[in-house]
């Protein structure tokens, strides 16, 4: 993984605009964190394989159970993934670790999680998913003589390949997901997500591992003090709460954010 320090919004921009289109990225609010999913926060240091196992299939079970209870959209999901996604969406804690094709978007959502009175260093990661999605489609093919996708003939099709595939398979990879059911919220802030073909396994442990080390990570470390640039930058773009939400929550979220940026 390559550490990448930015100290101004135009190196920054530069920095990310040189990027072609086939990457994806992930805003985080403090630097320091690792790339975790909400599933191994959770467990923290309790995590072991057979816990993550026994956590995904308990709360996949409890909320496909009584999903149709409070279902007000009438949703059909058809695949795990597509379960795994509104799950994540609703808060349940699952091996998915959200990202998205806008930097913009990503440095939003790390500003969003921040404390700008802290001035705490802000990351942003950029990975090019072509090349991991290359490496996990090789991976596959050595154990399972089968397997005859590639990157072109898994299009919209991921959701599915996991299913049958990866996930009975178990397999040491980064998969890449965006689940055929979209809802708004996912699509207005051009979501997608990662997460690691083996329950067992930690995502930045698989995706740090041997497999990925000729594929492009970079770590965007932002200092803390160009909280109020990014800030207005992305107000600029129209980016904020009220776009990112559409609700009534994002109105609330973007009020409270300025008046949290601009009270420094």
């Amino acid at each position: 993984m390559n550490l990448v320090k930015v100290s101004s919004v135009s190196s920054l921009l530069e920095e990310i605009n040189q990027l072609p289109n086939n990457y994806l990225f992930r805003g985080q609010a403090d630097a320091s964190w690792q790339l975790q999913s909400s599933l191994e926060r959770v467990l923290g240091a309790s995590w072991s394989g057979d816990k993550a196992r026994e956590f995904e299939e308990f709360s996949l079970q409890e909320f496909r159970s009584k999903f149709h209870l409070y279902d007000r959209e009438n949703v059909q999901p058809s695949s795990k993934l597509a379960w795994l996604s509104i799950m994540q969406h609703y808060g349940v804690p699952t091996r998915l670790l959200d990202f998205t094709a806008s930097p913009y978007v990503a440095l939003y959502f790390a500003l969003e999680s921040a404390v700008p009175s802290q001035r705490r260093d802000m990351a942003l990661y950029a990975i090019d998913y072509s090349a991991v999605l290359d490496r996990s489609i090789d991976r596959i093919r050595v154990t399972n003589r089968e397997f005859t996708e590639t990157r072109a003939t898994l299009f919209a099709r991921q959701d599915e390949v996991f299913e049958k595939v990866v996930d009975p398979g178990a397999y040491d990879i980064v998969w890449i997901g965006e689940p055929t059911l979209l809802n708004a919220r996912l699509d207005k802030q051009a979501g997608s997500f990662l997460l690691s073909g083996n329950r067992a396994s930690r995502i930045e442990d698989v995706l740090t591992s041997s497999l990925y080390c000729s594929v492009d990570v970079r770590k965007f470390i932002i200092s803390g003090l160009l909280s109020e640039n990014v800030f207005a930058l992305l107000r600029k773009m129209n980016i904020t709460s009220k776009s990112l939400y559409g609700d009534l929550h994002g109105l609330a979220r973007s009020i409270q954010m300025q008046m949290q940026i601009y009270a420094v």
